[in-house]
């Protein structure tokens, strides 16, 4: 079989963002891809141990994408493609026409992908549209949210929580999934991996580009949390004080 996987280079947890202008100064910044795109690579690696074929994995981003690319290739991916930005963020419309075209010209070349695996959301812009949007361009069946996937034959098994129990999807191939976090335990590269990764193909593309339909209006950084310590005495001199708080705070009434 074959599978696709989208991943988007995006900041590590946990850095701290400044502002340059309308922009975000990177320059300090690490960068990774979100761990539910982390869990579509390692199922899409381990689909294609299982029942043979290939795997690609693309991205639409700036040159420095590569490095997310690359690092995919390490954990057992065949191959890679990379649509070249400017460095600009594209929105969810014009990264979903970017990759369908990847798609269309890859399935030109070597047959139609079995599966198109999404995160299941951007942990940066917090759009779940790439994956939905692609499986319309492409006229297939999308499941989204996904916490546990199978292929059996030619149907994708997909499962989601609800509520105490499981949503069942049986979908046709070929089809689009977007996972979530926890849809299996991603490996770690091993050296062999990183070392063979430099030399698999990387293949590079230019946007189409088009009207996107979003402009940027300006950034800004949230204000900080302004909560303090208060203290409010020691000893039995303190109950008084801390009943007054309770009720400031509507957890007793007078």
């Amino acid at each position: 079989m074959r599978v696709l996987v989208c991943i988007k280079r995006v900041p590590a947890v946990g850095g701290r963002i400044v502002l340059d202008g309308a922009d975000i100064d990177t320059r300090f910044l690490g960068f990774t891809m979100s761990p539910h795109e982390e869990c579509a690579v390692e199922e899409a690696v381990r689909l294609v141990t299982a029942h043979g074929g290939e795997s690609v994995v693309v991205s639409v981003g700036p040159p420095e994408s590569e490095e997310q690319l690359r690092y995919a290739l390490s954990l057992g991916v065949e191959r890679a493609v990379l649509v070249e930005t400017d460095g600009g963020e594209l929105g969810p419309r014009a990264t979903a026409r970017e990759l369908a075209a990847v798609v269309g010209a890859e399935e030109g070349s070597g047959g139609t992908f079995d599966l198109l695996l999404f995160g299941n959301e951007a942990p940066d812009s917090g759009d779940f549209q790439v994956g939905i949007r692609v499986a319309e361009a492409l006229g297939r069946p999308c499941v989204s949210g996904v916490k546990q996937l199978s292929v059996e034959g030619g149907t994708a098994v997909a499962m989601r929580d609800r509520g105490r129990g499981m949503e069942v999807y049986r979908v046709r191939l070929p089809a689009a999934v977007a996972v979530k976090e926890g849809l299996n335990l991603p490996r770690y590269p091993s050296l062999p991996g990183r070392l063979k990764a430099k030399s698999k193909p990387l293949a590079r593309r230019s946007v189409l580009g088009g009207d996107d339909g979003l402009r940027k209006v300006g950034l800004r950084v949230p204000d900080g949390d302004a909560r303090g310590t208060q203290s409010l005495g020691t000893g039995p001199d303190a109950a008084t004080r801390v009943v007054e708080v309770l009720e400031e705070l509507g957890v007793l009434t007078p």
